[in-house]
C-alpha cells in the first residue's frame, strides 16, 4: 500500500476548506419537505403502574449488581412499608414519574430503605414502565448520592 502523497493532502484540504466556505451561509429555517412534521412528540397518559409493580424488579436487579459488580452475596428478602411518596411532582409537560419508598429486608439481617421510581415508557427503548431505584447505604457507585436523594422527586 502506498503512502499518501503531498498532493492527495493538498487536495483534501482544499475540498474541506471549500466545504467549510458552503457552510458559512446564514442559518434558514427548514422548509415542510426538511421538517418531521409526523413526529408530533410524545403522548403521556400519565398511566403508570402501582409501587408494588416494581418490586421484583428491584430485588433481581439489586441482586445482579451486587453479585456481578460487587462480589457480594446480598439479596433483598423482602419489602414492607411500601408507599407513594409523589406523582408527577413536576410540571405535567414531563415525562409521568410515580416516586415510592420502601423497607427492604436484605439477607444480612438489616433492614434498609429503598426509594424508586416508576417511569412511564421509561423501559428499554421506550416500551414499558422503567424502574429506577436507590437502595440507602449501599449505592456503592454514588449515582444517587447522598442517601439516595437524587433518586426521590
Amino acid at each position: 500500500m502506498r503512502a499518501p502523497s503531498l498532493k492527495s493532502f493538498r487536495y483534501a484540504a482544499v475540498l474541506g476548506l471549500m466545504f467549510g466556505a458552503v457552510s458559512l451561509g446564514e442559518a434558514r429555517a427548514a422548509n415542510p419537505l426538511e421538517m418531521n412534521f409526523w413526529l408530533s412528540g410524545p403522548r403521556y397518559d400519565g398511566a403508570v403502574a402501582d409501587c408494588d409493580r416494581a418490586l421484583p424488579t428491584i430485588a433481581t436487579e439489586f441482586w445482579e449488581k451486587e453479585s456481578t459488580f460487587w462480589n457480594s452475596s446480598l439479596k433483598i428478602t423482602g419489602f414492607s412499608a411500601v408507599h407513594e411518596t409523589a406523582f408527577r411532582p413536576w410540571q405535567s409537560d414531563n415525562i409521568p414519574r410515580r416516586y415510592c419508598t420502601a423497607d427492604a429486608m436484605l439477607n444480612d439481617g438489616k433492614v434498609r430503605k429503598v426509594h424508586f421510581s416508576l417511569i412511564e415508557d421509561g423501559g428499554f427503548a421506550g416500551y414499558g414502565s422503567g424502574v429506577e431505584w436507590c437502595v440507602v447505604g449501599l449505592d456503592r457507585n454514588w449515582a444517587y448520592n447522598p442517601a439516595c436523594r437524587a433518586a426521590r422527586p
